[in-house]
């Protein structure tokens, strides 16, 4: 069986175990969150050895050049000797100062972050927010680099979701937390201005959604912008007047909100919003498609824009997965 080295222990890899529950496992403290390769928090560097290619998937050219690979989707045939990022890595932890704090429904909060360095980000990547060493949590960027002077997030509270709960409950102004990123690669890229758009977003997958619009419409985005927010109850549709307001303000933008419960007032879609975008506009070749939220609603819904005509590459989705407990 492959051993993994870290500071000078060897812990022995049993079958169809990952690096990350290996070290855990052998009380090794290793900030993770989704355990699913998607959110990047659990970062390390092979300092010995050569990771696998799923575990480098995902990752810049210069982190994978450099031997940076997620352990919890990493499962190696070979010894390997890791690390931990530290402050000379290449995604070292930066410090931010919360700004402010709002809730934006009863769900959902508003954190407003000043970095103390400068974060090179796009609208709709995501960064990692860690509460301290051991637990850190993704969450997708609402605010424009060029728009917004600070970071923006929209962070729901979840059922016993310990990062949540401590940034609904606890977090106050003032404060500094640490972050690191930013990564993925659902946000918008400049070219073709008349391209039409389709963005599907539930919950607060309307975070990235909705800087993506505000980034597309400042770079003069001249072709169709068609957003479907989709919840069970009103509650869960917050930033509808700033989006009714960007409606009124740019003739090529559109909102729907989707209410899925059963009762909906005038000028509501009733339905789940990805079923009212393909009912709406059946078929979606050489359009743009931007899919947030929950992660069965992002998996179904990538499907279905593919059968109706969406080329894969102009299929970008975050979904939100949950962390999970080891």
């Amino acid at each position: 069986m492959a051993i993994i080295r870290y500071a000078k222990d060897n812990f022995e890899l049993e079958e169809n175990q990952s690096v990350l529950d290996c070290l855990t496992h052998g009380g090794v403290i290793v900030p993770f969150s989704c355990r699913s390769g998607v959110c990047q928090t659990c970062l390390m560097r092979a300092t010995g050895g050569t990771p696998t290619e799923a575990s480098q998937q995902g990752l810049k050219d210069s982190l994978r050049l450099q031997n940076y690979f997620l352990p919890c989707v990493c499962y190696p045939d070979n010894d390997l000797e890791v690390a931990l990022p530290d402050d000379a890595d290449a995604q070292a932890v930066i410090p931010a100062t919360v700004k402010s704090l709002r809730l934006l429904n009863t769900d959902i909060m508003h954190v407003e972050l000043e970095s103390h360095a400068q974060l090179d980000y796009r609208a709709g990547q995501f960064i990692n927010l860690f509460q301290h060493q051991t637990q850190g949590r993704s969450y997708s960027l609402a605010s424009v680099p060029h728009q917004d002077n600070h970071l923006h997030l929209h962070v729901r509270r979840l059922p016993q979701g310990r990062v949540s709960g401590w940034i609904h409950d606890e977090l106050r102004p003032g404060q500094t937390v640490e972050l690191r990123g930013p990564g993925g690669d659902c946000f918008y890229i400049p070219g073709d201005h008349a391209q039409s758009m389709m963005l599907i977003g539930t919950g607060s997958g309307l975070a990235p959604l909705y800087g993506i619009i505000r980034d597309a419409l400042s770079q003069g985005h001249t072709g169709p912008i068609y957003l479907f927010h989709g919840s069970r109850d009103l509650n869960g549709l917050y930033l509808s007047a700033e989006l009714r307001e960007l409606m009124a303000h740019y003739a090529n933008f559109n909102y729907i909100p989707c209410l899925s419960g059963d009762d909906v007032p005038a000028g509501y879609a009733s339905g789940r919003a990805h079923d009212i975008a393909f009912a709406q506009i059946p078929n979606l070749k050489n359009w743009r498609i931007f899919l947030c939220g929950h992660p069965e609603m992002v998996r179904v819904t990538k499907r279905k824009a593919f059968l109706a005509g969406a080329a894969m590459k102009n299929i970008y989705a975050d979904a939100f997965n949950v962390s999970q407990p080891l």
